[in-house]
């Protein structure tokens, strides 16, 4: 029986980039499933994923180690639900969880920086100018966000019209920072540096992770510009795609941060 690591390996993971990865993935075979029964098994420092009773590892040997069971039963589906070829492109909870144990794990304080660069320049501090209609819309969709952050987060963040960029008072992103460091496990900041990079938002991510909004709502507010042009232009469908896979992996990061809570 092969290690799982051999038939995952081999270039369909390796790079953070998704265009990339996909073209990777192109240029090679998808690896046969090799096995029959998958299965969550308890392990040191938490819950594992067997495939016919040896347990899945990283791309990079280690251990594939999650903290509850419930988050260990959503690799396991992913798994499971791989039919005669592996595809780890529909694998995202799995992708995930190697991100956060390969990544995040080591230089947590790296992802809370990043997060914080988010917040800098966050997608709700930047207003259109017209048409009017756009500029209702994302007030109506933005600005109980910001004012979420401002009462819970201690974080009030200036606004700008246009691209013209607007320099946020270093008290907000501190605040920020603070907010994240007080519960700076890997697989949460994982989850949502996943939820922050899909959607160009920390403060979406924030609210989703502090159930203010669920991720539906949350990926709505985010497109809020895009549904306006595809209300007026129509919409293409290599965009449409391509915004659908991105979705895909803002539910899977979703799945797994309230499976780390059961």
């Amino acid at each position: 029986m092969r290690d799982i690591l051999n038939d995952l390996d081999g270039g369909f993971l390796s790079d953070p980039d998704p265009v990339k990865r996909a073209q990777i993935q192109m240029r090679q075979p998808l690896p046969k499933r090799f096995y029959e029964v998958v299965s969550v098994a308890s392990v040191e420092n938490g819950y594992g994923v067997h495939l016919d009773g040896r347990p899945v590892r990283t791309p990079g040997r280690g251990p594939l180690t999650v903290p509850t069971e419930a988050a260990a039963r959503l690799v396991a589906d992913e798994f499971g639900a791989q039919e005669t070829e592996i595809n780890p492109v529909r694998m995202p909870v799995t992708r995930l969880v190697n991100t956060v144990i390969e990544g995040v794990t080591l230089d947590p304080d790296a992802v809370i920086e990043d997060i914080l660069r988010y917040a800098g320049t966050d997608l709700l501090s930047y207003r259109a100018q017209s048409p009017e209609k756009l500029v209702a819309l994302q007030a109506q969709a933005w600005d109980p966000i910001l004012a979420w952050a401002r009462d819970r987060l201690g974080a009030r963040l200036f606004l700008a019209e246009g691209v013209m960029h607007v320099e946020q008072p270093i008290e907000a992103i501190a605040s920020i920072g603070a907010h994240l460091r007080r519960d700076p496990a890997a697989f949460r900041l994982g989850c949502l540096h996943m939820m922050t990079t899909l959607t160009g938002s920390a403060l979406l991510a924030l609210a989703v992770d502090a159930d203010e909004i669920d991720a539906e709502t949350a990926w709505g507010r985010a497109h809020v510009d895009e549904d306006w042009t595809i209300s007026q232009w129509g919409e293409d469908a290599e965009a449409a795609a391509a915004r659908a896979n991105r979705w895909r992996d803002m539910c899977a990061a979703d799945a797994l941060r309230r499976a780390l809570r059961v």
